[in-house]
């Protein structure tokens, strides 16, 4: 979902500049609505003392850029598989020293898994589409696909995470529940998760977003916050959101 917002982001970045530069002149000041979420997600990173941030199906990066220009200033570990979008995430990643950046898709399984590349990257699945997506978002239809290799999170949880408090972000397109059931029971020391869940059928197999409350609460894992995500462009109703979870105690 935050590929989503990021292809837009740069455009919206220079004319949001512009009209704040005129109207700051005048005292005014112009604060845009995805500020609520990021300021309440701020407020949680910081209530659990999160040291580290593993960001699953980083695209080029949109995320964790979000992260910096919000005052994370902790441990962020990106995994993105598809070639062309990982090139550019290393690029980012590289200049910040508090930034790791890893080509791997998170599974259930190790090995190889075949990616089915979207126009636009950042619909990139495993999965195939369904019809709903391609008509909310004609850029998704796949273009390509590539073999990518595939890790399960508990095998690289002690190395990469270590006795840091852990933030757990899931943008992986319909595959949250394989990504999830990799983490095994290292799962259970998570401080918080983020979770991209679709409220209509956008990947064929993919889970609906009570399947993913329930395990998660399944799990000890209760819902604390939504952000408002994916929108059908014609019709306004929404697709996707991101939905927040703790640990229930």
């Amino acid at each position: 979902m935050e590929r989503l917002r990021g292809s837009v982001a740069r455009t919206r970045h220079l004319v949001r500049g512009r009209v704040q530069a005129m109207l700051g002149r005048a005292g005014w000041e112009i604060r845009p609505l995805e500020s609520d979420a990021d300021d309440r997600r701020s407020k949680l990173m910081a209530a659990q003392r999160i040291g580290v941030v593993l960001d699953v199906g980083a695209n080029v990066g949109q995320y964790g850029m979000r992260l910096r220009s919000n005052g994370y200033s902790g441990r962020i570990a990106s995994f993105e598989p598809y070639g062309q979008a990982f090139d550019q995430l290393q690029r980012t990643a590289a200049r910040d020293p508090n930034w790791e950046a890893h080509r791997l898709a998170l599974s259930d399984e190790a090995g190889e898994a075949e990616l089915n590349v979207s126009s636009n990257s950042f619909s990139s699945s495993f999965l195939p589409l369904t019809d709903r997506h391609v008509e909310g978002a004609p850029g998704s239809a796949y273009v390509t696909r590539e073999t990518v290799p595939a890790v399960r999170l508990d095998a690289l949880w002690s190395q990469i995470v270590g006795s840091s408090r852990v933030w757990l972000k899931l943008d992986v397109q319909g595959f949250e529940l394989h990504v999830l059931r990799g983490a095994g029971e290292r799962l259970d020391e998570a401080r918080a998760l983020q979770v991209e869940l679709s409220l209509e059928p956008l990947y064929a197999g993919a889970p609906d977003w009570r399947d993913v409350v329930d395990w998660l609460s399944a799990r000890g894992f209760v819902l604390v916050g939504v952000e408002p995500g994916f929108d059908d462009p014609e019709t306004g109703r929404m697709l996707q959101f991101d939905g927040v979870f703790l640990p229930s105690s």
